[in-house]
């Protein structure tokens, strides 16, 4: 049965999202009160129409986050048009030429934190594939991104872990204040309105200073919408990330056939990255609000509800994937998927993402043919909105020689 706050549920959640799929598509949940989509079909329509299932109200089942948490919607709780708008112009500054650009930064800080588990391994220090080497990358590359000087840097991991709890518990204001971490919200939102005031005077070669210049049909982005994009980037972009790079690991480990052929060829990586996120999505849910009644499957869902797109069940669904949905084929033929969701929403941050994820693979295997996890040591994280580590320690790691 499908009990999203049941720890339980939260280790293991395929077995209840396959009996959603089959008995429930259309599911209702009590406690919290909310509906739940688990088919492909249905979740891949319902997230492309945003008239009908809005994220004005918030992406959760809590009945008020943004209310909760103080702040104005940011660009990922926005419906068209001026959700479009918006995307335009972060898009204007947000440039794949950009992200392209910090390939050979990214590369170089790799190798560093593959240099730092081989320094522990020799040292017969335990050494944590998440917290050594996945999480650490996007952390690097959204302080570099935002024009986080290096001087700052050390300030800017405690933001990350607050925000990060922040969506792993589905912006559920208690996980901050409970946790002692709003402190650290409100310092970072302080830093980065001192920074985008000083970018419009002084303009570096950094994102936010890209985006104090964008412009689009004499439109302009406001501080607060500059603000708002780093909240989601630094919320919404770096553990996601960092468990993409950790579950690949772990996913290859579990098939030393495909680690072998992959390590071999790594012209391979950048499709086992999206079977990668088919099967272990980072973001397993979020949410919507019906803006009128839906009728699916003979259900009538009515306007105004809040409705769970579940990502992870979805992306394993047999009808869009075939009998071996639950297994790893890093060749699959994947002509869509929603591992970076889909429509007006589809992920901003999914080049940089699959940049990062890709140049960890590349270099770790290069390094380490042999690279995996030991799962029975490890910690997942708690949360039924997201999918990921707290602590993963590797294997295969050895001495350099």
């Amino acid at each position: 049965m499908y009990e999203p706050l049941d720890p339980r549920f939260q280790a293991d959640p395929y077995p209840a999202y396959r009996w959603l799929r089959d008995e429930e598509p259309v599911h209702r949940h009590d406690q919290p009160p909310f509906w739940a989509l688990s088919r492909f079909d249905d979740v891949w329509t319902a997230v492309r129409d945003t008239a009908t299932f809005s994220s004005a109200q918030g992406l959760t089942f809590y009945p008020d986050e943004i209310g909760t948490l103080g702040l104005a919607p940011t660009m990922v709780m926005l419906d068209p048009p001026r959700h479009t708008a918006l995307r335009r112009l972060i898009s204007h500054g947000f440039t794949p030429r950009r992200i392209a650009a910090l390939e050979g930064m990214l590369r170089e800080f790799v190798r560093g934190r593959i240099a730092l588990m081989e320094r522990k391994a020799a040292d017969n220090e335990p050494v944590d594939l998440h917290r050594d080497f996945s999480s650490p990358l996007p952390t690097f590359a959204l302080a570099h991104l935002l024009g986080v000087p290096e001087a700052d840097r050390a300030r800017f991991d405690p933001w990350v872990r607050a925000l990060t709890t922040l969506q792993d518990d589905g912006f559920d204001l208690a996980s901050i204040t409970s946790g002692g971490a709003a402190g650290a919200v409100a310092e970072m939102f302080g830093y980065f309105g001192d920074l985008i005031k000083t970018r419009r005077a002084d303009p570096g070669d950094d994102l936010i200073s890209a985006l104090t210049a964008a412009e689009v049909a004499g439109e302009r982005l406001t501080d607060w919408d500059i603000l708002g994009f780093a909240f989601v980037m630094v919320a919404g972009g770096n553990d996601t990330t960092g468990n993409l790079i950790s579950h690949g690991v772990m996913l290859l480990d579990d098939h030393h056939d495909q680690r072998e052929r992959l390590a071999a060829d790594p012209s391979l990586i950048p499709n086992a990255l999206m079977e990668f996120l088919r099967l272990e999505g980072s973001a397993q849910a979020l949410g919507r609000t019906t803006t009128r009644p839906v009728v699916l499957h003979g259900v009538e869902i009515p306007a105004g509800e809040k409705v769970m797109m579940l990502y992870g069940a979805a992306n394993r669904d047999e009808r869009e994937f075939g009998p071996t949905a639950d297994h790893l084929d890093i060749t699959r033929d994947i002509p869509r998927h929603l591992g970076f969701a889909t429509g007006p929403h589809f992920c901003i941050g999914s080049h940089l993402a699959k940049l990062q994820a890709r140049i960890a693979l590349e270099e770790l295997y290069r390094a380490h043919p042999h690279a995996g996890v030991d799962r029975t040591t490890a910690k997942r994280i708690a949360s039924p909105f997201t999918r990921g580590w707290h602590t993963l320690p590797a294997t295969g790691i050895v001495p350099a020689a």
